[in-house]
């Protein structure tokens, strides 16, 4: 049932309306049973409200389970018959032991339901749709992401994966996986009753050696699905007093780190979420990289490296005033530090990883007008140097151009949601699939040496796809068996 709320009141006082004979606590709002499954027709009764927590105008009560129909007749006051399945009926809503109205609303039944309700457990009505097969594993996972997704590229991702696109690759990858077990299995069964025609094994080769290329290019995908989930992490690196802190405050536009003149300020990692053009961002600051007696401040400089290894990207801040008015001395002077801050140090002539470095020259105001259109000039024109922007975090001066560069780099590092095939969101998925692929090469090394190892490898091979979707069964193998050959007519 659809209940339209106008008083929050009224929404307490539905509380007393419904209470089962066990004694669980009472709903608030509810709706009827949304056509459970004879499986499940045993079950409780569950409600919950649906529509989100808080105040608002509308709310909307689901209840699933046998109870449901008597809460129906008893608060929409229907005496005699229940309204006609899946129409809007409108009703007074009454309390059934005052019978005093509560509201009016939209009451919508859904048939298959019959004593006892109790509050349902998180996700419970999900987890029905998922046994009733009205939803697969994956697309279960992709609501989950879209109820928490916070950004434009997470919502757009959580859709995608809610449309059942992925599922229906790994669905694809299953059923033909289930068509090489069954082949090889009735091989090993039949064969010497001549059953099986040639060229059955062959088949099989094929089959694998595609899966296994396919699913090597799934999960050659950087991540992306994955780091878009879960948030970019970029990191804040540089010396002290470079300007790191002032530039997470001012992206983040409130003081999230404390500033001052004082080298060393910070000392721990300070993180702050952000939304970059749609992009989930987590930001880290992180203490001023140099050698210290301070045993806190030597702890702060071992988990700044610690994040800069960690990091997608890392932001790399330098001081204008530290840089050499030669521009070809400034461009070697860039380099030594970027050195310095790389995670591997012992490689001097390392090619910088452009992609997960971004330079930014900060306090730029300082520098005289000429002086600074020279070397940012200059910069952009040098190669073997990440992206450089020149900002002042003072008066705010080319972060415009900096926010641009950023973005950019932070799409690059997840990539569109909606382009190209589906990826890879969960590191569960990720731990499932090469799994499976390395079942796979089981079934490759055992094929010449023991057909029944071989057979193992893809049976392995097809439980841990299983995983994923969170469908695989002996019966299905014996189906295609049986359909393929028709063994034994």
């Amino acid at each position: 049932m659809m209940l339209p709320c106008i008083y929050h009141g009224i929404r307490r006082a539905a509380v007393h309306t419904l209470r089962t004979s066990r004694g669980t606590p009472p709903c608030r709002f509810w709706s009827t049973g949304d056509g459970v499954p004879v499986a499940l027709a045993d079950a409780e009764t569950i409600f919950a409200l649906s529509s989100g927590h808080g105040r608002c105008g509308v709310a909307v009560i689901r209840a699933s389970g046998p109870g449901s129909a008597t809460a129906l007749r008893c608060m929409a006051g229907l005496t005699r018959s229940l309204p006609p399945p899946r129409t809007a009926l409108l009703r007074s809503i009454a309390d059934p032991q005052t019978k005093e109205v509560l509201d009016r609303g939209l009451v919508f039944w859904f048939p298959g339901s019959v004593p006892g309700m109790r509050p349902a457990e998180a996700g419970e009505f999900t987890r029905r749709a998922f046994q009733a097969g009205k939803l697969g594993l994956t697309e279960v996972e992709g609501l989950g992401d879209l109820i928490h997704a916070e950004t434009e590229a997470q919502r757009r991702q959580a859709l995608r994966q809610m449309s059942g696109e992925l599922g229906r690759l790994y669905q694809d990858w299953t059923h033909r996986l289930k068509r090489c077990l069954a082949h090889v299995e009735a091989f090993i069964d039949f064969s010497e009753d001549e059953l099986i025609e040639d060229g059955v094994l062959n088949q099989v080769d094929r089959s694998v050696c595609d899966l296994q290329a396919e699913m090597e290019r799934h999960l050659q995908d950087e991540r992306r699905g994955e780091r878009l989930r879960s948030g970019v992490q970029v990191v804040i690196a540089g010396a002290t007093n470079a300007g790191k802190s002032s530039l997470l405050n001012t992206l983040c536009q409130r003081p999230a780190a404390i500033v001052s003149p004082i080298a060393g300020t910070t000392r721990d990692v300070v993180e702050t979420a952000l939304d970059i053009g749609g992009f989930p961002v987590l930001l880290s600051d992180t203490a001023g990289l140099r050698e210290s007696a301070d045993l806190v401040e030597r702890e702060g400089v071992r988990r700044a490296r610690e994040r800069v290894e960690q990091a997608d990207l890392t932001l790399v801040v330098v001081d204008c005033a530290r840089l050499p008015s030669d521009t070809q001395q400034a461009v070697a002077f860039l380099q030594g530090h970027l050195r310095s801050v790389l995670p591997n140090e012992e490689q001097p002539e390392m090619v910088f990883p452009t992609e997960r470095f971004l330079v930014v020259l900060n306090k730029g105001d300082l520098l005289h007008e000429e002086q600074r259109l020279k070397l940012d000039g200059e910069l952009r024109r040098v190669s073997g140097l990440p992206p450089v922007c020149l900002i002042s975090c003072h008066t705010n001066e080319g972060l415009q151009d900096f926010l641009s560069v950023l973005h950019s780099s932070v799409k690059t590092l997840c990539g569109d949601p909606l382009s190209g095939a589906p990826t890879l969101t969960q590191a569960r998925h990720r731990a499932h699939l090469q799994q499976c692929f390395a079942a796979l090469a089981q079934y490759q090394r055992y094929r010449d040496i023991d057909l029944a190892l071989a057979a193992e490898g893809v049976r392995l091979a097809l439980t841990s796809l299983g995983r994923i979707t969170g469908r695989v069964g002996a019966e299905e193998i014996l189906d295609i068996i049986f359909k393929d050959f028709c063994i034994g007519k």
